[in-house]
C-alpha cells in the first residue's frame, strides 16, 4: 500500500469519526475541524507513542466480542469475528493487533465522552496544545478553545502528548524535592547502615522507643517515613539476634552456672550462617546503592540497579520473613539450654509454609547434632558425654548395687517434644543394661551387641549418621540395640550369676520352704532360743544352723549357695527372748543385689519372721502332742486311782485335747494355705514370668510383684493390720497354752515320782503313813486338775474370741485367695453358726 492510499484511509476514518464534518459538507467550521483533526492524526501516527501493554491480538479480538455480546449486540459480535477472519487471511504474516487496539481505543473513547456529557457538572478536558493551536484558527483565535460541534475531548488525551508529560513529571519532582529535606539516595544508605546495627547520618537507634527512626527534625513526607521506620524493623530484629549470638559465644567459660552448651553454641553457630547470607545481601545491596536513582522525567536510559526505598522494600521483604523468625526463636530459647531449648525450636517448626520448614528443618539439624550425638553414644556405648547437664539422661554416683535403679534418670524437663516419653524410657534402658554390664557384671560382650544391632539398622558405631528428622531411623537402632544388649544381659544374669537358683534358694531357706530343715532347725535351736536374747551367741547359732544344713537335705546344694545363708539377730530388749530375735539372711552380692536390696531384703525378713513365727506355734503344738498323747495318759498312775480323781483327771485331759484339736485344726490349715495357696502358687508365676522376661526391668517387676502377692497373700500387706494383730493373738494363745500345758505334766510327773518314791519307802518300814500320804498327794493332784480346769477354760475363752474375731473379718478383705483360707478354716460352717447364735 503506497503513502496517498495511505492518507486517503485515514482522511475517510477521521471523516467518519466527526460527524460534523459530514453535515457540514466539507466547509466552513467542520472543514477546518477535520483539518485539524487529521494533522493530529498524522502526529500521532508517526510519534514514537507505544501503549503499555503486551501484543496479544487474539486475547484483544476476543475482548472485543465479549464486549459486544455483552452489550446486547450478538449480531455484531457474530459480524466482527467474520470479518476479523476474513482479514487476518488476507493479511498474514502481518499482525492485526495494532489496528484492533486503535479501533479498541477509540470505540473505549467515544463511550466514556458519551458517559461524560450526562453529567454536566463535569470539566471536560482540554485539548493539548498544538491540536488547540489548530483549532483555535477556525474558532475566532481564541486560545483554548474547542471546536463547535466536536465531542467533549475528542480523540485528544493529554497523557499522550510528550511535553506535557515532560513538564507534569518536572513539577512533580520539584514537589518532591521540596517536601523532602534529605535525598532518598541518602535515606537508602541510612537504612541500609539500620540493618547491620550501626547508626546512620539521619536513621538512628532510639533507646527510649527502642526503635530506628528518623528524627523528628528532619522533614521529609509522611509516607517515607512510614517506610524507613518499616524498612528499620529489619535493623531492630537484627540487633535481638545478633546480641543473641554475642552474648553466647563471648560469654567466659569460667563464669559459674553460666555455661553455654553444645546445642547453645550449635544454635549460635546455625544463626550466624544464616546472618552471613544476609551479609552477602547487604553486600550486593550497598553496591547498587552507590548507583544514582533516576528522578520523574530524567534519561530513561540510566541503569536498572539502582536501589530505592520501595525497592529496598522488595529486597528485604523475604529476608525480614527469617529474621523474624529468627528473633521469635531467640526469644523463645533465652534462658534454654540442652533438650529443653531443641524442643522450644522444634515447636516453631510445625509450619504449612514450604519455605518455613524449609528454614527450620536447616536450623534444627544443625541445632540437634549434639543433641542425637548424645543419643548415638549413650545407645551404642552406654557413654553419658553431657558436660553441661543438657541431655535428658542425667547421671549420679551411686554404688554398684543401686547403679540400674537410681544411677540414671530421665529429666522431663530436657526432653525434646520430638522424642516421646516411650522412646526415650527405651533409651535410658538400652544405656543402663550397658553399664550394669560393664560395672555389674564385669562383661564387654554388649560391645558386639551394639556392633550388631547399627549394623542391622544401617548405620555405624562411629560418630555421625542420625540427625534431625530422621525419628524413624533412630527409634528402630534403639529398637535394634535394646533388643540384642537386653537379651544379652539377661543370658548373663540367669546362665553366668545363676539367678533363679539363688532365687530358689532364698525361697527354700528364708522362706521355710525346704521342710525337713526347718525341722532340724527348730530342733536345734529351740533349746538355746528360749533363753533371753542377751545371752544368745550368734556364733552357737550358726554352728546350729551349720548342723540342721548336714543333717537334712540341704547338705546337697551348691555351697556357694549354702554360704550366702547366715544368722541375723535383731534389735532386742530387755524382755526378748532369742525366738524373738533369730531370723535368717541371704548374702546376695553383686549384680543379684541390683535385685535383692536392702528394702527387698528387709521384705524377706519381715516374711521370715512371720514363718518362722508360725512354724514355732506348729512345733509347740506338736510338743504338747508328744506329752499328752494316749498311751502316756494311760500309763499314768492317777488313771488307775479312784473314781473320783480318775475322773477329774479325765476331764481335764479331755479339755486339753478339745482345745488342741482346735488349734491344731487352725494352725494346720493356715500353714497350709500359706505353704502352698500362697508362697508356691506365687512362685510358679514368678518363676513364668522369669523365664518370659526380655529385660531387667521386667525381671525387677516380676520380682516386685512376687513379694508383693506374698504379702497381701499372707496378711502383711498395709491393708491387713487388723486382721494380722488378731491372728498374732492367736499365736501367743497358743503359745501360752503350750506353757501352761508344760508346767502341767511337769507337776503331773513331779507327783508321779513323788508317789513312786514313798511306795519304795513303805516296803521298808511299817506303819499306817500310806494312807496319809496318798491322801495327801490325791488331794495335791485334786488341787492341780482344778486350777488346769480353770486355766484351761480360761485359754479356751480367750481363743474362741480371737478366733471369732479374726473369721469374722476375713469376708472383708479384698483379696480373693483369703475366701479360700475361710473356706478351709470354717468348712463345717461351725464357727459361722456359733457366732451367728451370740
Amino acid at each position: 500500500m503506497d503513502d496517498h492510499q495511505t492518507q486517503d484511509l485515514i482522511k475517510e476514518l477521521v471523516h467518519r469519526l466527526l460527524p460534523s464534518a459530514e453535515s457540514g459538507g466539507g466547509g466552513g467550521g467542520g472543514g477546518r475541524d477535520a483539518g485539524g483533526a487529521l494533522r493530529f492524526a498524522h502526529r500521532l501516527l508517526s510519534s514514537r507513542l507505544a501503549p503499555a501493554v503486551l501484543p496479544d491480538e487474539h486475547a484483544l479480538a476476543e475482548s472485543i466480542k465479549r464486549r459486544l455480546a455483552a452489550s446486547g449486540r450478538p449480531d455484531d459480535a457474530l459480524a466482527f469475528a467474520d470479518l476479523h477472519s476474513k482479514l487476518s487471511a488476507r493479511s498474514r504474516p502481518a499482525s492485526l493487533w495494532p489496528l484492533l487496539y486503535l479501533l479498541d481505543s477509540l470505540s473505549s473513547h467515544r463511550r466514556a465522552a458519551a458517559a461524560a456529557s450526562c453529567l454536566p457538572n463535569l470539566p471536560t478536558a482540554a485539548p493539548p496544545r498544538n491540536a488547540a493551536s489548530g483549532a483555535a484558527a477556525g474558532a475566532g483565535g481564541r486560545p483554548g478553545a474547542r471546536a463547535h460541534g466536536a465531542p467533549p475531548g475528542g480523540v485528544l488525551l493529554v497523557s499522550k502528548d510528550p511535553n506535557i508529560r515532560e513538564i507534569a513529571l518536572r513539577e512533580y519532582t520539584e514537589l518532591v524535592l521540596d517536601e523532602m529535606e534529605v535525598s532518598e539516595a541518602a535515606l537508602v544508605r541510612d537504612v541500609l547502615y539500620a540493618c547491620q546495627g550501626i547508626d546512620g547520618r539521619y536513621v538512628r537507634y532510639d533507646k527510649a522507643s527502642d526503635a530506628y527512626d528518623l528524627p523528628d527534625g528532619v522533614r521529609v513526607p509522611r509516607s517515607t517515613r512510614t517506610l524507613v521506620r518499616k524498612l528499620c524493623e529489619l535493623g531492630w530484629l537484627f540487633r535481638k539476634v545478633r546480641g543473641f549470638i554475642s552474648g553466647n559465644i563471648s560469654r567466659s567459660p569460667s563464669d559459674a552456672g553460666t555455661e553455654v552448651g553444645t546445642v547453645a553454641q550449635a544454635f549460635c553457630s546455625a544463626l550466624q550462617e544464616e546472618l552471613s547470607d544476609y551479609y552477602k545481601l547487604l553486600a550486593v545491596l550497598e553496591s547498587y546503592s552507590l548507583n544514582p536513582i533516576p528522578t520523574p522525567g530524567s534519561d530513561s536510559g540510566v541503569s536498572g540497579n539502582y536501589l530505592s526505598l520501595r525497592r529496598l522494600a522488595v529486597w528485604l521483604a523475604e529476608p525480614a520473613v527469617r529474621m523474624r523468625l529468627m528473633a521469635v526463636l531467640v526469644d523463645g530459647c533465652r534462658g534454654l539450654r540442652g533438650g529443653a531449648m531443641a524442643g522450644a525450636i522444634h515447636g516453631h517448626a510445625q509450619h504449612g509454609d514450604p519455605m518455613f520448614q524449609e528454614f527450620m528443618g536447616r536450623l534444627l539439624r544443625r541445632v540437634c547434632s549434639p543433641l542425637f550425638e548424645m543419643v548415638r553414644s549413650w545407645v551404642l556405648e552406654g557413654e553419658l558425654e553431657d558436660v553441661f547437664a543438657e541431655f535428658f539422661i542425667v547421671g549420679q554416683p551411686v554404688k554398684a548395687e543401686s547403679l540400674w535403679r537410681e544411677g540414671y534418670l530421665i529429666q522431663s524437663d530436657m526432653l525434646p517434644s520430638f522424642i516421646s516419653p516411650v522412646l526415650a524410657q527405651r533409651i535410658l534402658r538400652t544405656g543402663k543394661s550397658i553399664n550394669f554390664l560393664r560395672v555389674c557384671c564385669d562383661d564387654s560382650g554388649w560391645a558386639d551387641a551394639a556392633a550388631e544391632a547399627a549394623a542391622y539398622v544401617g548405620t555405624t558405631t562411629s560418630r555421625g549418621g542420625l540427625g534431625y528428622g530422621e525419628t524413624d531411623a533412630l527409634e528402630a537402632l534403639v529398637v535394634e540395640a535394646a533388643k540384642r544388649i537386653d537379651s544379652h544381659l539377661m543370658d548373663v544374669i540367669h546362665k553366668r550369676y545363676r539367678f533363679k537358683d539363688h532365687c530358689l534358694a532364698i525361697k527354700r531357706y528364708l522362706l521355710l520352704g525346704q521342710g525337713d530343715f526347718v525341722q532340724y532347725l527348730m530342733d536345734v535351736v529351740g533349746p538355746e532360743l528360749s533363753e533371753p536374747a542377751n545371752r544368745i551367741s550368734s556364733f552357737q547359732l550358726a554352728g546350729l544352723l551349720e548342723t540342721a544344713i548336714r543333717a537334712s537335705n540341704a547338705q546337697y546344694d551348691d555351697r556357694d549357695i549354702l554360704d550366702r545363708i547366715k544368722v541375723k539377730m535383731m534389735d532386742h530388749g530387755d524382755g526378748d527372748r532369742g525366738w524373738d530375735v533369730f531370723s535368717l539372711e541371704y548374702d546376695a552380692r553383686v549384680p543379684l543385689d541390683t535385685v535383692f536390696t536392702a528394702s527387698v531384703m528387709k521384705i524377706y525378713l519381715k516374711v521370715f519372721n512371720f514363718l518362722w513365727k508360725l512354724k514355732r506355734v506348729d512345733h509347740s503344738l506338736t510338743g504338747v502332742w508328744k506329752t499328752m498323747k494316749p498311751n502316756c495318759i494311760v500309763s499314768s498312775p492317777f488313771y488307775k486311782e479312784g473314781i473320783s480323781i480318775r475322773a477329774q483327771f479325765v476331764s481335764v485331759l479331755r479339755k486339753c485335747q478339745v482345745l488342741f484339736n482346735e488349734m491344731n485344726h487352725f494352725v494346720t490349715n493356715f500353714q497350709y494355705y500359706i505353704m502352698f495357696e500362697v508362697l508356691e502358687v506365687s512362685w510358679a508365676r514368678f518363676s513364668d514370668e522369669m523365664d518370659a522376661a526380655k529385660d531387667l526391668d521386667d525381671l525387677l517387676l516380676a520380682h516386685d510383684k512376687y513379694l508383693n502377692s506374698i504379702l497381701e497373700k499372707a496378711l502383711l500387706g498395709e491393708r491387713s493390720h487388723g486382721l494380722l494383730r488378731n491372728l498374732f493373738e492367736l499365736f501367743d494363745i497358743i503359745l501360752q497354752f503350750r506353757s501352761h500345758a508344760d508346767r502341767w505334766f511337769e507337776r503331773i510327773y513331779e507327783l508321779q515320782l513323788r508317789g513312786k518314791g514313798k511306795q519304795k519307802s513303805k516296803s521298808k518300814e511299817s506303819g499306817s503313813w500310806l494312807d496319809g500320804g496318798r491322801k495327801a498327794m490325791i488331794q495335791l493332784a485334786g488341787e492341780l486338775f482344778r486350777k488346769m480346769g480353770e486355766d484351761l477354760d480360761s485359754i479356751a475363752k480367750d481363743y474362741t474370741a480371737s478366733l471369732d474375731a479374726f473369721i469374722t473379718q476375713l469376708p472383708m478383705q479384698q483379696h480373693v485367695d483369703l475366701k479360700f483360707l475361710l473356706f478351709r478354716l470354717d468348712f463345717t460352717e461351725y464357727y459361722s453358726r456359733v457366732s451367728s447364735s451370740k
